[in-house]
């Protein structure tokens, strides 16, 4: 689906949480090109301020430089809004054993902040990013949204609990709520630095500097990647959407593919390679698994296509070219 043939209305007023992250800012710029007026609240703990720096001068864009953990600037932010898409997190399975009181803190109490601000606003419609890391210790594939195992991670706690308090404030205050279980997306703006980069950004930037990427385990483990303008598309149809079944529940983010972290290493050596030869000959090595890390995740993506409408149009092969061709533009 064209992203410009999705019908938002240019009188639209959209919340962005966390929009100076990568997915955030990606909605952010997509919002405005439609016409939209679009406020981001972003604390800058992990978004970038390079990622927003273009819309600054846009007078549809206002920058919130606020914290989802105070109610108060949850109440500023969310003045004159129609819809909100939820995007703040702390997000890393790592991160959260390391610290899960900070997690919880952002990830549980920042996100009730933030409903109960949208509830008070009378916002029409709460879209949130949720989490495949929800379907835990479930082995059963492709990931059907009805059925989820016992958390494996404090973050993934965190985000089921998200989940709960989505339902609840939609049965108890009538809040509309959609919850978008996102499933490895990956694509331009992804922060290829620090301890808890996303393994694509992070082998991409080690394979242009001729670093060897290490690998967590024996590279088996298997992933279903998503573009970023997959995402996307889906945020704008959770808008759009007037069906009322397709409203207060949760959607699968993804492609429906899956692949392992040793295919994942052999597409990005083959198209960095197109740009610098000395690429195909960096090694790849392994280290051991890692604590809280699902063995396998595919995403059965047929209620997003039963209820909104989503049609996916990039996949593995395609979303890493673009990708790819971003990283080497604009992070060499």
């Amino acid at each position: 689906m064209d992203l410009k043939n999705i019908d938002l209305n240019s009188k639209y007023h959209i919340l962005v949480t966390g929009g100076a992250g990568f997915i955030g800012s990606n909605l952010c710029e997509t919002l405005l090109k439609n016409g939209n007026t679009v406020t981001c609240l972003d604390n800058f703990a992990t978004g970038k301020r390079e990622n927003i720096d273009p819309l600054l001068d846009d007078s549809k864009f206002t920058l919130i430089e606020g914290d989802i953990r105070s109610l108060e600037d949850c109440r500023n932010s969310c003045v004159g809004v129609d819809y909100i898409l939820h995007e703040a997190a702390l997000g890393s399975v790592p991160r959260s054993i390391n610290d899960p009181i900070t997690s919880n803190d952002v990830n549980v109490s920042g996100f009730l902040n933030m409903l109960v601000a949208a509830r008070d606003a009378k916002v029409k419609r709460f879209i949130y990013a949720a989490s495949s890391s929800t379907y835990g210790d479930s082995v059963a594939l492709p990931k059907v949204e009805d059925n989820i195992g016992k958390p494996l991670s404090p973050y993934a706690i965190t985000k089921y609990v998200n989940e709960l308090y989505a339902d609840i404030f939609s049965k108890t205050y009538g809040l509309e709520t959609i919850g978008l279980r996102y499933f490895n997306v990956f694509g331009r703006k992804q922060d290829p630095n620090g301890a808890y980069a996303a393994v694509i950004p992070k082998f991409v930037m080690q394979f242009m500097q001729h670093e060897s990427p290490v690998i967590n385990g024996d590279g088996s483990y298997s992933r279903d990647f998503t573009y970023i303008d997959n995402v996307v598309q889906m945020n704008l149809l959770a808008i759009v959407t007037d069906y009322k079944k397709a409203v207060n529940t949760v959607y699968n983010v993804a492609y429906g593919e899956r692949t392992d972290l040793n295919e994942l290493t052999t597409l990005l050596k083959k198209y960095l390679s197109e740009f610098d030869s000395k690429i195909a000959q960096v090694a790849v090595k392994y280290g051991p698994a890692r604590q809280g890390d699902v063995p396998h995740s595919l995403a059965s993506i047929d209620k997003a296509t039963s209820l909104l409408g989503y049609n996916p149009k990039y996949d593995i092969d395609t979303g890493l070219r673009e990708a790819v061709r971003w990283y080497w533009k604009n992070l060499r």
